[in-house]
């Protein structure tokens, strides 16, 4: 039932990219792969794919630096695959608008289950009807239909997840959500306290919005609770 989903596999290791593709196949995805970043920024501008997995150490461009390559043109979910599995690196690729980080070596079964979750997300908000909503905050535009967020009618190429987050915040401007309310929704998982990802995508999102408009606060920190739309 997957055989309409193209994924892009973006690893160098010939081995690792194999059984990536087997059992992406035997899932019924469509499965492109590329060996390098230059090979897989040719994929990206010449097909549309519904995911990426993206290892960081490959020859050519490098994954950090073909992630905000993609982000100018991509909306689609990036699951970085890496051995670098320090804090930092993973606050990092996040930072630059990958959707989810897997350490290697990966257990296949939370490779699929994390492609299936990502693509859940990014097939709903593909797929929202036309009356299922724009919805407006001050400047910021937030299209269902076409997966986009403008501000001041200038599209800020934000990930799934940060669009998902906007859209919370934007459907209930009035409400304050926990950074534990945002994560278990938009991650589809337990928080643990001490997890720093909400608040390194709100940061994105702030940062995506001031490049066009600086002079308003669009994303409020209620300090010791949570975010609400300002």
């Amino acid at each position: 039932m997957n055989d309409n989903i193209s994924v892009l596999v973006v690893e160098d290791d010939i081995d690792v990219n194999n059984l990536l593709c087997e059992i992406l196949s035997k899932r019924g995805y469509h499965v492109k792969t590329a060996y390098s970043g230059s090979e897989a920024e040719m994929c990206i501008k010449q097909c549309d794919f519904h995911i990426i997995l993206l290892d960081l150490m490959i020859p050519g461009i490098s994954g950090e630096e073909l992630i905000p390559i993609i982000r100018k043109i991509k909306t689609m979910p990036i699951i970085v695959l890496s051995a670098k599995a320090a804090q930092d690196t993973k606050i990092e690729v996040l930072r630059l608008g990958a959707d989810d980080f897997v350490s290697k070596p990966f257990d296949v079964n939370e490779i699929l289950a994390r492609v299936e979750a990502q693509l859940r997300r990014y097939m709903i908000f593909s797929n929202k009807s036309n009356s299922e909503n724009i919805l407006k905050y001050k400047d910021l535009t937030l299209n269902s239909e076409s997966v986009e967020a403008l501000v001041k009618g200038e599209n800020i190429n934000i990930t799934p997840r940060e669009f998902h987050i906007l859209e919370m915040l934007m459907s209930y401007p009035n409400k304050v959500f926990t950074k534990a309310n945002i994560f278990e929704t938009v991650w589809n998982d337990e928080f643990m306290g001490d997890d720093n990802t909400v608040n390194v995508h709100v940061s994105n999102l702030r940062s995506k919005i001031a490049k066009i408009d600086s002079h308003s606060e669009y994303i409020h920190t209620v300090w010791g609770i949570g975010y609400k739309m300002s």
